[in-house]
């Protein structure tokens, strides 16, 4: 199996988990709604957000058309370098990290682009695929779904600490999906493994060094010299 045969399949795994489990979600959860799947540590809790991975947001409605676009161009320039990538002599773990961003970035596009089209609200219902009525957004205006959870560490800050001293406290409070993991698992993998690689790689062909010379010229250049030390 060739390097991109081994990229695309990467790509299609990760985006077949993330979006059926993504549309397991919307056609069975309604939006908030959780479960435990490991004592009180490991939750799917439903949530649908406009932003970044995460859920973050950024700059409201504009913002999200931005971010949206954004993210079509970034997949076709990850696109672009993977295929650079495949031809020449990099180990496959850096293209399978850059593989992984890749897929992760289609899977949260997809949500964005098409998931407004295809859904109807999941807010206090169970959504419907491909609902009579059409859908909740209009393109590119999707809501990415959101659904793991792990509140590893909950407590209360002291009454010492400034600002937030008696308020609620807990550790890891985002929640994600498979398209966030599998960027982070690129990135840090790539920070981890691969910096001094990704820093030296030089994608552009370079002239070789070994140039012909034309022997003629040479031949002359030799003569004009000697002639010039007799």
């Amino acid at each position: 199996m060739s390097k991109l045969q081994k990229s695309i399949l990467i790509v299609v795994l990760v985006l077949l988990v993330d979006q059926i489990l993504k549309i397991w979600i919307k056609t069975n959860m309604t939006l908030g709604e959780e479960f435990p799947v490991i004592g009180h540590w490991f939750i799917i809790h439903f949530v649908e957000n406009n932003g970044m991975a995460f859920g973050f947001e950024f700059g409201g409605e504009y913002g999200k058309i931005f971010l949206s676009l954004f993210r079509v161009f970034a997949v076709f320039g990850i696109g672009w370098y993977i295929l650079k990538l495949v031809k020449k002599d990099i180990s496959m773990g850096f293209i399978a990290c850059v593989s992984l961003i890749f897929a992760g970035a289609i899977g949260n596009i997809i949500d964005s682009a098409f998931y407004g089209l295809i859904f109807n609200e999941s807010n206090g219902q169970v959504s419907t695929l491909f609902p009579v009525g059409g859908g909740y957004a209009s393109f590119l205006h999707g809501r990415v779904v959101d659904m793991f959870y792990f509140p590893l560490i909950s407590g209360v800050y002291p009454s010492w600490v400034p600002f937030a001293g008696g308020s609620d406290f807990q550790f890891f409070r985002p929640v994600f999906n498979v398209a966030d993991s599998a960027i982070s698992v690129g990135i840090f993998s790539i920070i981890l493994f691969y910096r001094r690689q990704f820093n030296k790689l030089d994608l552009h062909e370079k002239t070789p060094v070994t140039d012909e010379i034309n022997t003629d010229e040479v031949q002359t250049t030799v003569h004009e010299n000697d002639s010039n030390l007799n």
